[in-house]
């Protein structure tokens, strides 16, 4: 948790602001919360080739424009980049790391480099097979079985 200048900054994954988040990562990340209070500034960390800011609640600026509750903010790599809130403060997920290393395709849950594996993810959420299969459930967790889509 870093906390002062009218923010509380929740650092979840990664790293940033000179800090380093306990969860280990397999790439380059940054995923925070961030509350600010009215007129507070919040810089993003540089050290991370992709950025991005998604608005939850209230309002911010950069750049002289302003962003509402549902806006998701991308920056281009090394651009310098502070977020001010609006009047009522802002809370903001932050996220960010390394640029992925090419296509990805995406279908319901499952997110690959190739159609193949998205195939394959498909099956083998459809086998069921949480004891030996690819897919493993948290202990205790097995009560409920939500079915992949047909299409």
């Amino acid at each position: 948790m870093l906390e002062g200048e009218g923010k509380e900054v929740r650092l979840i994954m990664g790293h940033g602001w000179g800090a380093r988040a306990p969860v280990p990562t397999s790439s380059e990340t940054l995923y925070a919360d961030a509350i600010l209070s009215a007129g507070a500034s919040l810089p993003l960390p540089d050290d991370h080739e992709d950025r991005g800011v998604y608005v939850l609640s209230g309002e911010v600026s950069v750049g002289g424009q302003t962003f509402g509750p549902g806006q998701m903010l991308v920056f281009r790599p090394g651009d310098r980049i502070s977020v001010k809130a609006g009047e009522s403060g802002a809370r903001l997920m932050v996220l960010g790391g390394a640029t992925m290393d090419g296509p990805r395709h995406i279908w319901w849950n499952f997110v690959a480099s190739s159609k193949d594996r998205i195939d394959a993810a498909k099956e083998a959420w459809r086998a069921g097979d949480w004891a030996h299969g690819r897919f493993r459930l948290p202990p205790a967790d097995d009560a409920e079985f939500i079915p992949a889509p047909e299409k």
